[in-house]
């Protein structure tokens, strides 16, 4: 007597088990829903979550959770900052670099080179403007209109612009002075564009740092 194979049904998936849609879970650590992709699977994919589950990490979980939080906190920052916050921060930088720049130099202004190492904070060196910001915005970050300047010159005897020039012209050249005192057109700088040359001057800046190393 010929014997009839049996056939299931339904073909069992590879594995032995059917596959079936698994419920979502609340993370154990950041609490939003997800799907699991294993049955065992107690948080989300974030790697943050997956860090601070773990018990032997927990050091360094709190660390990868700050790092986010002060990210985060940039980020919020940032948003919030006024096109003058952004221009103040592209000035310090520029600065910056003009007081590297001219760190082997004299004042400007009165050729004396006060030391800084008997002071317990701040500077007696600032980066004095030839024709002021508020004179001409346009040339606020124009290197060869900023030039490092002690700070009696500079605030005691507001920029003392005589003497300034004088010595502006034997350091630069006249062509290069009557460049700056003459007409500009008016200049409105984009965030974006402010944002652009605090980078470049900060760049500039470390490449001076590493050159006088």
């Amino acid at each position: 007597m010929k014997r009839t194979e049996l056939k299931r049904a339904t073909p069992l998936k590879s594995g032995g088990i059917q596959a079936r849609e698994r419920r979502k879970k609340r993370c154990k650590v950041c609490k939003a829903m997800f799907a699991p992709a294993r049955d065992f699977q107690a948080v989300c994919g974030e790697i943050a979550c997956a860090i601070a589950h773990a018990p032997a990490n927990q050091v360094r979980a709190r660390k990868a959770l700050a790092d986010i939080e002060r990210k985060e906190i940039k980020v919020r920052k940032e948003k919030l900052k006024s096109r003058a916050d952004h221009l103040r921060e592209a000035q310090v930088a520029v600065n910056e670099y003009v007081r590297m720049r001219d760190a082997h130099l004299p004042c400007i202004s009165c050729d004396s080179s006060p030391s800084d190492h008997d002071l317990i904070t701040g500077s007696r060196w600032d980066a004095g403007h030839y024709r002021s910001v508020g004179a001409c915005p346009e040339l606020r970050f124009e290197p060869l209109n900023i030039h490092r300047q002690c700070v009696k010159c500079n605030r005691n005897l507001s920029g003392n612009a005589v003497e300034y020039r004088i010595r502006l012209v034997l350091r630069i050249g006249a062509e290069q002075v009557a460049f700056l005192e003459g007409p500009h057109p008016a200049r409105k700088y984009t965030v974006e564009e402010i944002k652009t040359i605090k980078a470049e001057y900060r760049v500039k800046t470390r490449e001076l740092k590493r050159a006088a190393a």
